[in-house]
């Protein structure tokens, strides 16, 4: 019965999922236009899906037939290949649908808040929910399946194919959004005065479809990933405790953390909306402690394995509520850059890159703690499994990321469909909340994935010692070597990153600025052109995502076949850096976004006042960071200890 468990869990997420989906399907989309423009952001994020899976399926056949191939030469079960395929396979699929109910779901949310904001929420929520279930019960089920062949190594198949799949979508997607968004903002708010979603904007289109492809199907595929990894590093690191099912024990926990959340879900409720979201993310960790706890007694008798789970769970708590601070517009941090923004864009910009570096201690030193804790209460596995108690209720944290994107839409469509001010100032309102959940979820993502990446490289650590003897002093040239290449792989791809961005953003505007003058669209002689900008996002983002996307893979591999310890040195440099850069970029823009946004709510001047244009400036610098390198780095990470994983017996060989 234990061993089917997991498979249950999995199956009552899915089945969950699609009931909200029904749930949400059946609502009302609104008037004629309101479903237009829906179904226009919904055309414009599947065509970006399909060119990028076209990219994607090259790189998984390549991946597929190398790992196929070397099963013949050396140490690598042929199941590995069928595993990375699988992985890959579900790792898409959860984003795909994820995407898809949240892009019927924008008009329906903004339709809901006619009737009370409470219903929008409930709307907007249920969207996120799907996208949060499904992630947990395919990665629940895929794990399971590939448990039972008793092989690490095929296990980190099926978690190489999903870190493959989330760090395209994540880079892609980061991209196409952050092109789309700046472009809309720097001609639309700033050059031409115009409010954010106006019509009128070339580029509002491929923005609330930028909120889509980078937001929910990356977020998913991103967390996919860590969910996955962090349950095989603890079912591979199972071998250091004596605990009797120490390996099978990661996945119940992680069952009874999907049950967990669906079961919180119903106290997403009350008139504050941060307060209706927290209700949800306590509850759901309280109930799954208890159940967690019953289990461990039952089951395995000591506790351990118990309590290293819940030091992840607080830990991930604690970057979480450390993220609400200093991103949220009702925080002093961002009210601070806010005040700055009235010297201009400059001073704005230094108030945020200071909160962003500030905002780093917190998550360093909660992270440190926990890791610390774990360690001493079960060795390396304590590692692995507080990473899987961070993740446990993933059902519905991610709900709350991915509620985001879709209120967003919402207040977008209000605006666009010309609802009136009533309903465009609830949908905000709702916006405004998926703001500041929007940056604990990446908050919440980056603290998972540097967790996940140091249960990886214990890992990989200990696998390693099964092939060669080591030498892991501090004295050793070639272990500082590795520690100081993954140190600068970090920044190296933050730049590519950002960078891309920038390109991309740059066309944006130029074909914003060219149908603007050419179309006389201000002048009401003219209609804006939506589909030429969701083209130039969407090449420019399928175009620059494949070298900082390869660069994940090939490096490792060649530190890897030059000297294992080099490669050790490498991933703790990366996690290191990598952890500590994600969390600057991420709260900074966060905090930029958010100024912007106390802003336009009235204070120092609101709308169209010189602090509300500096702002502008300020969160277009911070959107790239919060929304594509930050992000991107999480994956960046954990696909470098899982690809170093998958081809340990070929560095071995060599």
């Amino acid at each position: 019965m234990l061993h089917i468990f997991p498979v249950i869990a999995g199956i009552s997420a899915i089945l969950s999922a699609i009931a909200l989906a029904i749930y949400i399907i059946k609502k009302p989309a609104g008037n004629e236009k309101m479903r237009e423009i829906s179904g226009v952001i919904q055309k414009g994020a599947i065509a970006f899906l399909k060119e990028e899976y076209k990219v994607i399926v090259i790189f998984v056949a390549i991946v597929f037939i190398i790992l196929l191939t070397a099963s013949f030469y050396i140490d690598l079960p042929w199941q590995t290949s069928l595993a990375f395929l699988t992985g890959a396979f579900f790792s898409a699929l959860a984003g795909n649908i994820g995407m898809r109910i949240a892009t019927k779901a924008n008009a329906r949310a903004a339709e809901a808040v006619k009737q009370g904001i409470r219903n929008g929420l409930l709307v907007a929520f249920s969207s996120g929910a799907v996208m949060g279930l499904c992630v947990v019960g395919l990665g629940i089920i895929g794990v399971t399946i590939y448990y039972f062949f008793k092989n690490p190594t095929i296990l980190f198949g099926f978690g190489f194919g999903a870190s493959s799949i989330a760090l395209f979508a994540r880079v892609g997607g980061g991209i196409y959004t952050k092109s789309a968004d700046i472009g809309a903002d720097l001609v639309g708010k700033v050059e031409k005065g115009i409010p954010e979603d106006d019509p009128r904007n070339p580029a509002v289109i491929a923005d609330n479809v930028g909120d889509n492809v980078g937001d929910v199907a990356g977020m998913g595929a991103d967390l996919f990933e860590s969910y996955v990894d962090s349950i095989i590093s603890a079912i591979t690191l199972a071998g250091l405790v004596a605990y009797a099912y120490a390996s099978l024990y990661p996945l119940i926990i992680a069952s009874l953390g999907i049950f967990a959340s669906i079961t919180a879900m119903i106290f997403i409720r009350g008139k504050n909306l941060y307060s209706a979201m927290r209700n949800g993310l306590f509850s759901s960790a309280i109930i799954f402690s208890i159940l967690a706890f019953i289990t461990t007694h039952f089951i395995i008798g000591k506790y351990e394995p118990f309590f290293a789970t819940l030091v992840g769970l607080i830990d991930g708590l604690i970057i979480g509520i450390s993220t609400e601070y200093f991103t949220s517009e009702q925080k002093k941090p961002a009210q601070s850059i806010a005040k700055a923004a009235q010297t201009g864009a400059a001073t704005d910009i230094l108030q945020g890159m200071s909160i962003g570096m500030l905002s780093t201690a917190i998550p360093i030193v909660s992270t440190c703690v926990a890791m610390i804790l774990a360690y001493e209460l079960a060795q390396f596995y304590g590692v692995a499994m507080a990473a899987v108690g961070m993740l446990a209720t993933l059902g519905i944290s991610l709900a709350t990321d991915c509620y985001g994107p879709v209120a967003d839409n919402a207040a977008g469509i209000a605006e666009m469909a010309n609802l009136g001010e009533e309903i465009r100032k609830r949908t905000e309102a709702l916006d405004a909340v998926g703001n500041t959940t929007a940056a604990m979820g990446k908050g919440f993502a980056i603290g998972s994935a540097a967790i996940t990446a140091l249960a990886l490289l214990f890992t990989f650590a200990e696998k390693a010692k099964e092939f060669v003897s080591l030498d892991l002093k501090l004295t050793s040239p070639y272990l500082l070597s590795g520690i100081f290449i993954g140190a600068m792989l970090p920044f190296i791809f933050s730049a590519l990153t950002i960078g891309a961005v920038g390109k991309a953003a740059s066309k944006m505007v130029e074909e914003v600025r060219r149908q603007f003058r050419e179309y006389k669209i201000l002048e009401g002689k003219g209609q804006p052109d939506y589909e030429k900008c969701v083209r130039i996002a969407t090449k420019g983002a399928l175009k620059e995502m494949i070298l900082p996307s390869s660069m994940a893979v090939i490096v490792p591999i060649i530190v890897g076949i030059w000297k294992i310890e080099a490669l050790i040195g490498l991933l703790a440099g990366a996690t290191a850096t990598g952890f500590l850069l994600a969390i600057f970029l991420a709260n900074a823009g966060g905090a930029w976004d958010n100024a912007k946004k106390f802003i336009e709510a009235g204070n120092f001047g609101g709308k169209g006042s010189f602090a509300h244009k500096a702002a502008v400036v300020g969160d277009t610098v911070g959107d790239p960071c919060k929304d594509t390198a930050g992000p991107s780095l999480n994956i960046l990470i954990k696909l470098m200890s899982i690809v170093s994983l998958v081809f340990l017996p070929l560095f071995a060989k060599l």
